[in-house]
């Protein structure tokens, strides 16, 4: 089986301590191809950067996250679009809202999503989104662009039934991480991933976050990394009912054709 992980904070400080450790585990996991994710300028250009050492490998998203949102400067759209420009970035984001700490105001994240979203209108690209705790008026914002947007994801899908159906009918691609894996917290989405069309489901791991509770035996200071995507993979197969590598073949072929690789 080959995976793409549609998700990675590969700038964070615990996964570029052992790069080329984490990356060669990846490649013997079948993890082919990476996105990291851009969450400021600064980690945006970060991620481009190492997209640079690892051509045809990492590709990434640049953005500026709901918790970084009060970062955004006279120059922040203008920076954006510079970068969105290369060709190892494939989507706008992270953006969104997230009402659950409120790191930056809200008013604040709201600006910075949609200047986020009229950018990914502009250059015709897709949109890499976080919610948390602001389902309803994350909502609102997208359906008021939705027409426009070419394609959109809410990566690391952690939320409630209604929330999974208002992003159905918005025809948003969902993100699934290790959340499902978690005895506890993850019994909701256990039941509700079923419910994701084929084609509209993606894979991740949000490392180095949410590494999965039932991987056994735990890794060195339980960092989660790219390699623990097949276990991620086999879980929503399972809760799915569905063959681990027939899954696997649609979440590759959903992934290229969101990133168009």
């Amino acid at each position: 089986m080959e995976f793409i992980d549609i998700g990675v904070n590969l700038t964070n400080r615990s996964l570029m301590a052992d790069l080329d450790a984490v990356l060669e585990r990846a490649g013997d996991a079948g993890v082919r191809q990476i996105i990291v994710t851009g969450t400021s300028i600064d980690e945006s250009q970060q991620a481009i950067a190492l997209c640079e050492r690892f051509p045809g490998r990492l590709f990434s998203t640049c953005g500026i996250h709901p918790h970084h949102a009060s970062e955004w400067a006279a120059d922040s759209l203008d920076r954006l679009r510079t970068m969105a420009r290369l060709d190892c970035v494939r989507a706008i984001g992270e953006t969104g809202l997230d009402f659950n700490r409120n790191y930056s105001p809200p008013q604040a994240q709201e600006r910075a999503f949609q200047q986020q979203i009229e950018l990914a209108i502009e250059l015709g690209m897709p949109l890499f989104c976080h919610q948390r705790d602001a389902h309803q008026r994350f909502v609102e914002l997208l359906a008021e662009y939705r027409d426009r947007i070419e394609r959109l994801v809410v990566h690391c899908f952690t939320d409630h039934r209604e929330a999974l159906l208002h992003y159905l009918d918005l025809d948003c691609y969902i993100g699934i991480t290790g959340w499902i894996c978690d005895e506890r917290r993850g019994l909701e989405l256990q039941q509700l991933v079923s419910l994701i069309p084929a084609n509209r489901l993606l894979i991740e791991t949000d490392a180095p976050y949410l590494l999965p509770r039932d991987l056994d035996p735990k890794p060195p200071g339980r960092i989660n990394e790219p390699a623990f995507l097949p276990h991620i993979l086999r879980a929503v197969a399972r809760h799915r009912g569905e063959s681990a590598a027939l899954l696997a073949r649609q979440c590759l072929d959903n992934s290229r054709v969101f990133f168009e690789l």
